[in-house]
């Protein structure tokens, strides 16, 4: 494995585990992002293989400090860049290049030669994407969850082209070329939003508003449900990577057991070993039992009648509910969940309610097969210990 393919996987696991769920933007999606437009502009800038590496090093590296908080996060991850660099033994001007190509990435900061300019352009790549307005939806949505700036639609719109016209611009000749028309289509739909909130009458705005607070969610339930979704998820996945650990180090015991000692059991000489090895392939056999029946799917019938959706019996938001259905069934079904509020937020609340379910379950047997795997090698170790000093006395 090269360095920039260690990068990789260092950074991404630090940010899985380690990043908090309100960063809703700056996240390994946006990270990604960044090293993906650090290559598009690498295909036509001309530099040298040290540099290429640096630059691509800092694009992975540029927000890993916000693991650490939002407060200088740059200088955060310049340290845990370093720290990185230093372990595997990587050049001082390896290091320090990298290090200020992240102190690049400021808000502020004014490049100042071509790879600084390289990295700025592609940190804000967004600008010049066509999905940009979701994409700061979730900037807007982070600042909301961690520093607590609140914005209306229009002043949103109003920072949004303040940013893009007065604070920002590209450098590179492949921005330039590429990103910045579509930058400046952005800015002209963000207007055109900005002009037709401003044409609505006073009071007709007052009634907008008014059937917008009845008819949508409020925001702070929204992040309720994404947190506490991505937090149940998040568990769930831990709790299938601790059985598959469980899995493989018994499953590892057993081919050991299968071709080093059972094969020598037929000699006399090695009777002795016969009862310590058969408790301790029963206590790995139990462990992947358990740890299988900790991620064992349930299987559901996939199907649901219209009186059911009437009834509100159903939960549409769980696939096991529906995969059997028409696709036309389906959306006549969810279009009419979308049409009440209550079952809409009850089925939120019952898919959430039985994912917990379903985590307790795999939590409940995962800490039994870890109890029956610590007790089988303590068993095991005392039973070869007896059976060894029996043939020793």
């Amino acid at each position: 494995m090269n360095l920039l393919q260690q990068v990789e996987t260092f950074v991404s696991d630090l940010l899985k585990d380690k990043l908090s769920n309100s960063f809703t933007y700056h996240n390994l999606d946006h990270t990604k992002e960044v090293v993906k437009a650090t290559n598009e502009i690498l295909s036509v800038e001309r530099v040298t293989a040290f540099e290429k590496e640096a630059l691509l090093i800092a694009a992975w590296f540029h927000d890993t400090g916000y693991s650490k908080g939002c407060v200088k996060h740059e200088s955060s991850s310049v340290s845990i860049a370093t720290d990185f660099l230093l372990e595997k033994k990587q050049s001082q001007d390896l290091i320090e290049l990298v290090a200020a190509l992240i102190q690049a990435t400021v808000y502020h900061h004014e490049p100042q030669n071509l790879l600084e300019k390289m990295i700025r352009d592609a940190d804000y790549s967004h600008f010049g994407r066509s999905n940009y307005l979701e994409t700061c939806e979730k900037l807007r949505m982070e600042w909301e969850m961690t520093m607590n700036k609140v914005y209306t639609d229009s002043e949103w719109a109003k920072e949004n082209v303040y940013i893009m016209e007065e604070r920002h611009q590209y450098h590179t000749h492949y921005a330039l070329q590429n990103w910045q028309p579509v930058k400046e289509q952005n800015i002209k739909r963000i207007k055109e939003m900005i002009e037709k909130e401003a044409q609505i009458d006073g009071e007709e705005k007052k009634v907008k508003r008014a059937k917008s607070k009845k008819g949508k969610p409020d925001r702070g339930i929204d992040t309720l449900f994404r947190v506490t979704l991505n937090n149940h998820t998040r568990l769930s996945g831990i709790a299938d990577s601790k059985a598959n650990i469980l899995l493989s180090v018994n499953a590892i015991i057993i081919s050991i057991v299968l071709s080093s000692i059972i094969p020598k059991l037929d000699s006399p000489g090695n009777a002795h070993l016969i009862l310590p090895t058969f408790v301790l392939v029963i206590f790995s056999v139990v462990s992947i039992i358990f740890a299988i029946l900790s991620t064992r799917p349930k299987v559901t019938t996939g199907t649901f009648t219209r009186e059911d959706i009437e009834a509100q019996k159903v939960n549409l938001l769980f696939f096991g509910n529906f995969y059997k259905m028409p696709l036309d069934e389906y959306q006549w079904a969810v279009n009419e969940l979308m049409k009440d509020q209550d079952y809409l937020y009850n089925a939120m609340i019952k898919d959430l309610y039985y994912l917990g379910i379903v985590l307790e379950k795999k939590y409940r047997l995962l800490r039994i097969t870890y109890n029956i795997f610590m007790i089988g090698i303590i068993v095991s170790v005392i039973a070869f210990v007896i059976a060894f000093n029996s043939v020793l006395v």
